[in-house]
């Protein structure tokens, strides 16, 4: 398993997340988020004290610059 780095900035309740892959963002209250990961998806976490519920809502986007 690899390291990673990954920095967040909170303001309010938005958090945006920095990492390799991009910029994605989050917003929601303590226990309860619905995200964008910088892929496309978007997701839902919920959950506190030790169990935790994540699940994905729509499916990465394509990316259209491949070439043939």
């Amino acid at each position: 398993m690899g390291f990673f780095i990954r920095k967040s900035f909170k303001i309010g309740p938005i958090r945006m997340n920095l990492s390799k892959s991009g910029i994605g963002y989050s917003v929601g209250v303590k226990g309860a988020r619905i995200g964008k990961r910088p892929n496309g998806s978007t997701y839902f976490h919920g959950g506190r004290y030790g169990l935790y519920y994540r699940e994905e809502l729509t499916p990465p986007q394509k990316n259209n610059n491949e070439s043939i």
